[in-house]
């Protein structure tokens, strides 16, 4: 996966925690991972736990800026 760009969209649903361990094995696989949640989806994980693991910014709404980010 090493180049590839992934652009991992989270929805709302019970099932939503194992995508942390899908952006996770992205990313050791050399993946740059995106993650893009829906508000239903940040009541079951927030995203932080995705900022965490892929070192970029996690989107919850379709207006917010990038520039605002600091990859810790």
């Amino acid at each position: 996966m090493q180049g590839y760009e992934v652009l991992l969209c989270v929805t709302g649903g019970i099932a939503c925690y194992k995508t942390a361990d899908l952006a996770s094995k992205l990313v050791q696989a050399g993946a740059g991972v995106t993650v893009a949640m829906t508000e239903s989806a940040t009541k079951f994980i927030t995203p932080l736990t995705f900022q965490a693991i892929t070192h970029r910014q996690t989107f919850t709404n379709v207006w917010q800026s990038s520039e605002s980010f600091e990859s810790q």
